[in-house]
């Protein structure tokens, strides 16, 4: 059916606002045929650019917590769920292990809460808006680091919380027969050495200042392709113990080298920044106090120790990250037995 012009139906929808059963009806038609007031008609948060945030802060009641898709992740955004499900939200647990892929939708709001680690992701930002040659903006300095991300994240509609007191950061292992064969300590040991080496990490590694790029710049070291295998992940050490690669992307917390006979190369040029944890959200959606309150609880107990410990029991005795999480949690007094 033709549909009328907008000034004619005016006068109609005056007198329908005067009928409760019918205002909904208002809104429907007013939408469907005034395409002016069809930005009014839509909900959720705005942005008048890229450097403003105009949405207040949100509290969904349905969240999504996303996990890179390591052990460690796996664990904290478990640790988180449980948190915020005590603290009455409704959640989900999604794994994607791309940071390319699970920060743009972290500021779409298809996740609303990760476990991010301080430095990385403050440099990673960096990167993004000013362009892969930026300086670094991630440090040792744990107060200017979250200053520096928390400056970068806002514009993107994105809350960086308190950061814990657990701090990871990344490490590079080779077996001890390679270390040994080729007295290696440090990481420098293995530049000068001039062996070119496979590396097992992520496949994202290519591009990180921290990894291949800066093996390479700083170190002198050869690296001769990257195996996608994830950080730190059982693949990813299988492939070293078996020789298929010589090196491994994992995290200063891994609880499980010596099973794999695998020594961390010591980073002597202090190339990786002490990553502290720190919850990062969706300002429209998770951005109220409650999820800050919920969360927070974690800082005041989880150590770079109990990491450590919590990845073991997951790595090495083989529990599900879940169950692990949730035990830790009421521990510590967190939840209720």
């Amino acid at each position: 059916m033709r549909s009328l012009p907008a000034l004619r139906i005016l006068p109609a929808l005056r007198a329908l606002r005067a009928v409760p059963a019918l205002r909904a009806l208002l809104r429907v038609l007013l939408c469907a045929t005034l395409p002016v007031l069809v930005a009014a008609c839509a909900t959720g948060p705005s942005l008048e650019d890229r450097g403003r945030v105009t949405a207040p802060p949100g509290d969904s009641r349905h969240l999504t917590i996303g996990s890179a898709g390591f052990t460690e992740s796996d664990l904290l955004a478990r640790m988180y769920s449980l948190l915020l499900e005590h603290a009455g939200y409704r959640t989900k647990v999604i794994s994607v292990s791309n940071r390319e892929i699970y920060e743009p939708a972290l500021e779409s709001g298809q996740i609303d809460v990760v476990p991010e680690y301080a430095a990385t992701f403050a440099d990673w930002l960096n990167a993004r808006t000013h362009g892969p040659g930026a300086p670094i903006v991630g440090s040792p300095d744990l107060r200017a680091t979250v200053r520096a991300l928390r400056s970068l994240a806002e514009p993107r509609g994105l809350t960086v919380l308190d950061p814990g007191r657990a701090v990871d950061q990344n490490a590079f292992a080779v077996t001890g027969e390679f270390a040994r064969a080729h007295h290696l300590r440090t990481l420098s040991d293995l530049g000068r050495s001039g062996i070119p080496v496979r590396l097992a990490a992520g496949d994202e590694c290519v591009r990180r200042p921290y990894c291949a790029p800066g093996l390479e710049k700083t170190y002198g070291i050869r690296i001769s392709g990257i195996d996608p295998k994830g950080v730190g992940t059982t693949q990813a050490k299988q492939a070293v113990r078996s020789g298929r690669d010589q090196l491994v992307l994992t995290t200063t917390t891994d609880a499980t080298l010596d099973e794999f006979g695998l020594v961390i190369l010591e980073d002597d040029k202090h190339l990786q920044n002490a990553d502290y944890i720190v919850p990062v959200v969706n300002r429209s959606r998770a951005g109220g106090p409650a999820v800050t309150k919920a969360l927070g609880r974690l800082n005041t107990v989880l150590t770079t120790q109990d990491l450590a410990r919590l990845n073991e029991r997951v790595d090495s005795w083989r529990r599900l990250p879940e169950d692990v999480a949730r035990q830790y949690l009421r521990s510590k007094g967190l939840l209720p037995e």
